[in-house]
């Protein structure tokens, strides 16, 4: 920010180029002006001196930004095949994404199906996170579950950016994919994908989690059956 300064010049001191010009890295003398003052003495001379420096260039800076639509698998070959594979709704991605930072706030050094159930429910608006809420099951109980069969990490261990999956929540990503592929019903791949992939893996700690809060095979027929339905939005 500018700042001003107010110096009374001598009578004798004429205001010109050339005293402004004495040293390079004076600051510019902007203005000049004549003032009554009672404390020095009638009218004195006084020049108004700017103290700001050479403004900064306002060009605008780009934003880069990077917008994924598909999640990891273990099958590369369906994108380098050219394989026509459903895309991952945004919910779904959320979700996902949800997953991973609760799996890095609970200092877990990967992420399993407990916290990708987890990010289900801090997503909270898709119709999977609705179902569960709608049968009882809350973020609070599965995080407390979680906690019970795998304890929180060191206070002083650091998850990684990305905690690498476990082996059971990769699985659960590309059985989603492969139940909507079977579909083929078009659309995208939704949460209620992921929640019954995960119901799917029957010894990871999210099947159990589900399992130990009343969660069981008719509640997933349910669920599948909702999918299907017109007005269905994952």
């Amino acid at each position: 920010m500018a700042s001003h300064a107010v110096c009374k010049l001598s009578p004798s001191t004429p205001f010109s180029p050339s005293t402004r010009a004495r040293s390079p890295h004076r600051p510019r003398l902007a203005s000049s002006l004549r003032l009554p003052n009672a404390w020095l003495g009638g009218a004195s001379d006084f020049a108004l001196r700017s103290t700001s420096l050479v403004s900064r260039s306002s060009k605008p800076r780009p934003i880069i930004a990077t917008v994924a639509f598909s999640l990891p698998t273990a099958k590369p070959e369906r994108v380098s095949s050219g394989e026509n594979v459903p895309r991952w709704s945004r919910r779904a991605i959320k979700s996902f994404a949800m997953g991973e930072l609760e799996a890095r706030k609970l200092k877990y050094p990967t992420t399993g199906t407990e916290a990708l159930l987890m990010g289900l429910l801090i997503e909270g608006t898709s119709s999977a996170a609705k179902f569960l809420r709608a049968n009882g099951i809350t973020l609070f109980k599965v995080r407390e579950e979680s906690i019970k069969s795998i304890p929180k990490g060191d206070m002083y261990f650091f998850s990684p950016e990305h905690p690498p999956l476990t082996e059971d929540c990769q699985r659960v990503l590309d059985w989603a994919v492969d139940q909507k592929l079977k579909s083929a019903d078009g659309g995208e791949i939704t949460t209620s994908h992921l929640l019954l992939g995960i119901w799917s893996e029957v010894e990871s700690p999210g099947h159990k989690i589900l399992a130990a809060l009343g969660f069981d095979d008719d509640k997933a027929k349910e669920l599948k059956s909702q999918i299907s339905e017109p007005e269905y939005d994952g």
